[in-house]
């Protein structure tokens, strides 16, 4: 396969899961401020519209679970837009607890939010970038994912399985035009580490601050990182046309021990 030039992200339809706050809403405004038309998913109408008002150039609001195989085939019959680039970062923190605490449901639930969605978006939208010839998709992993977490089994499960899906994608459809990544945020500011640390807290008796304290003392920047930051790095891997099967961390040098 021929190298083309670099890939443009103005003018392209993106699709972003989880679009309502947080990373998803971060990785928007990103899209977006480089000219993407940007389709807001996820499952609450409100945020995706506030998500929208935020945003400096065209979008679209679809409200679908994405860990839901019909509402996966209703979102896509509803996009008539070409998708070329596909974020994934729907999720949740699931519980905070030992593993012979975690219930079934719960555990069952971390892996169709983190894992499923990303299966069951990825199923719907490759058919017509594989047509076409082009395509992007980013994963979001995490740190957590590579790296031992006290207490966060099913999340650092589910995020380690997401990089296993990337690679072996990545593997299948590179000879079709289409690339597949992951991009593994460490520490970000924001309500669900605040969360986190919370519940850390009350687990270890400790203040939420020295929890905060320890969970950044492993990084090399020894900071959170900021959601804008994860944004930028979606952005900056686009324009990589090299990139495929990668995992890139995005952690303050937040390493595995």
């Amino acid at each position: 396969m021929s190298v083309g030039p670099l890939p443009e992200i103005s003018g392209r339809v993106a699709l972003v899961t989880g679009a309502g706050n947080g990373l998803g809403r971060a990785i928007a405004l990103s899209l977006s401020a480089q000219g993407a038309h940007v389709i807001l998913a996820g499952r609450t109408e409100a945020s995706l519209k506030e998500t929208a008002s935020l945003l400096a150039g065209p979008s679209s609001v679809e409200v679908c679970d994405v860990s839901d195989p019909q509402a996966v085939d209703q979102l896509r019959a509803s996009v008539s837009l070409p998708v070329s680039i596909l974020i994934n970062n729907a999720g949740i923190a699931g519980p905070v607890a030992p593993i012979t605490d975690i219930l079934p449901e719960e555990w069952d639930e971390v892996f169709h939010v983190n894992v499923r969605s990303v299966y069951l978006m990825c199923r719907a939208f490759l058919p017509a970038m594989i047509e076409s010839g082009f395509g992007q998709i980013i994963n979001l992993a995490s740190v957590t994912g590579k790296r031992p977490l006290i207490r966060r089994t099913p999340y650092s499960a589910s995020k380690m399985a997401i990089i296993g899906l990337t690679r072996t994608l990545a593997l299948e459809v590179g000879p079709l035009g289409i690339s597949v990544n992951t991009l593994s945020p460490g520490p970000v500011r924001g309500p669900r580490m605040t969360r986190n640390f919370k519940l850390e807290a009350i687990a270890s008796g400790i203040t939420e601050a020295e929890a905060e304290a320890a969970f950044v003392s492993r990084s090399a920047d020894r900071r959170l990182v900021e959601e804008f930051e994860v944004g930028e790095a979606a952005v900056a891997m686009l324009r990589m046309p090299a990139l495929s099967g990668a995992d890139i961390d995005l952690s303050a040098g937040m390493i595995a021990p």
